[in-house]
């Protein structure tokens, strides 16, 4: 079974490499991005094959290591 967790920052957390991504971005003339915000894709192949156990796993996971959750919020999808 395969999951996905995508982890972003939670809304009001600075964002630098967001806010360089967007200078960038109006630098080479792309004038119309107003803000950026920049997180992190995970991808796990688990051995795991019941769904249920498999999501509490990876949330657990995410709480322990893959995510800060003082300032970033994260989802995960079993597919």
């Amino acid at each position: 079974m395969k999951a996905r967790v995508t982890v972003m920052l939670k809304n009001g957390v600075l964002d630098p490499q967001g806010e360089a991504v967007r200078h960038a971005l109006g630098g080479l003339g792309f004038a119309g991005v107003n803000g950026v915000r920049q997180g992190k894709v995970i991808e796990l192949d688990l051995a795991e094959t019941d769904r249920a156990r498999a999501e509490t796993e990876v949330k657990a996971m995410c709480e322990k290591l893959l995510a800060n959750t003082v300032i970033e919020s994260y989802r995960v999808e079993i597919l």
